[in-house]
């Protein structure tokens, strides 16, 4: 009978330090946050950035003649060829520039992974971003966890222009990358085609990238024209442009989106997307590129979200609101000094509790949590939504 020997063994103290991770002081979003305070209270939620109506039967009907017909294996990594080449006569067509679909466009798991990926692929410990604030809030995790450090340039309310002086005067010999959003979430402005040829002029003597967040694109009002990277021939040489087939088309939950850049940055932006998610859903690439072809879907974006702007904008105009119309996104700021002079997050988690309906504080948004007393509000919402919504604003 075999004779088994027994070890024992002295267990060394390896607890888990709770600071390990390389994003320890990050909390839970103002979105989950807000919208859980929405949920429990039955608020009207018009904080969160998403349509609560459909997309079009058509579109959805693509898809699903997509997955009946087989397209449920892995895309091409860069994304599938007749997308990228919709897209590609699409930018050439509205910016008048010239993306090869071949390696110069890769789509992505919405625009937020197209702006991750950049940021990784370039980013190194010690490198500096320049970020506008406010800000949408995937930027400076991004850059933290790849070791960059964020250098802010703050927006003054109500107008929330770029100080193009203040703005050079944050560049160094560390900063590699430049981070713009245009329109702007969560202000709602634009950048015009003077602040494209400030930043233009200021960028053109260095060596720094240039991530555009161009997602609202398409949503841009009163005749205003979106000023993409992509019209401006040293900003588009240096340029990743990130955009969003879900804000476009009413599906935030598809997360779709693409990003274009020249060929020698997207090279480098694809050996990080590879092995980040290699490839993105199929059968909704085959069916947007069909899709796509009708320029209508998109081109008529601006005057559908524009009659909700001012349908939303019109009812308030008798409470106590102060606001400038938005310029573009589905996102409109409100002052409301007139009403209270309490934190943005107080009166915006009173709001939820008390009178129910929902909206973003924008001190979550700036630099060390400023109050510009403002709350944001999306008016992407069904007309009966925004009917109530005004009815109880116009009672505060």
């Amino acid at each position: 009978m075999p004779v088994f020997k027994i070890h024992t063994f002295t267990i060394m103290d390896h607890t888990l330090h709770t600071k390990a991770s390389k994003l320890p002081d990050v909390k839970t979003t103002i979105f989950t946050t807000v919208g859980n305070l929405a949920r429990k209270h039955k608020a009207i939620d018009l904080s969160q950035g998403f349509p609560n109506f459909q997309a079009d039967k058509k579109l959805k009907s693509l898809v699903s003649e997509a997955i009946n017909i087989g397209y449920n294996q892995y895309a091409p990594m860069q994304g599938y060829y007749g997308l990228r080449e919709v897209i590609s006569e699409k930018i050439a067509s509205l910016h008048n520039h010239n993306y090869s679909p071949v390696d110069e466009i890769t789509i992505t798991v919405g625009a937020t992974q197209a702006i991750f990926t950049a940021i990784t692929a370039f980013v190194n410990k010690g490198d500096e971003v320049i970020v506008i604030k406010p800000a949408y809030d995937c930027y400076e995790p991004a850059i933290t966890l790849n070791g960059g450090i964020s250098v802010y340039v703050q927006l003054n309310a109500p107008n929330y222009k770029i100080d193009w002086t203040a703005f050079q005067n944050k560049i160094t010999d560390k900063t590699k990358m430049v981070i713009i959003n245009t329109p702007h979430n969560p202000s709602g402005t634009i950048l015009t085609k003077w602040d494209m040829e400030q930043l233009e002029k200021i960028l053109k003597p260095t060596n720094i990238i240039l991530l555009s967040d161009e997602v609202y694109e398409h949503i841009i009002f009163d005749g205003q024209v979106h000023e993409s990277a992509s019209r401006f021939p040293d900003l588009a040489n240096r340029s990743f442009v990130c955009a969003s087939f879900g804000k476009t088309f009413h599906v935030t939950g598809w997360k779709m989106g693409y990003c274009v850049a020249p060929a020698e940055l997207m090279a480098e932006f694809r050996k990080v997307h590879q092995f980040a998610v290699f490839c993105v859903n199929h059968p909704v690439q085959r069916a947007l590129a069909i899709y796509l072809k009708n320029e209508s879907h998109y081109l008529d974006l601006n005057n559908f979200y524009q009659q909700k702007r001012d349908f939303f904008l019109e009812g308030i105009k008798s409470s106590k609101f102060k606001f400038k119309p938005s310029q573009g996104t589905y996102f409109q700021l409100l002052n409301y000094t007139n009403i209270s002079n309490e934190e943005d997050e107080v009166i915006g988690k009173r709001l939820i509790t008390e009178n129910g309906i929902a909206s973003i504080p924008i001190s979550s948004f700036n630099v060390d949590n400023r109050n510009d007393h403002m709350l944001r509000f999306c008016f992407a919402k069904k007309q009966e939504t925004l009917e109530k919504a005004v009815e109880i604003l116009c009672k505060l």
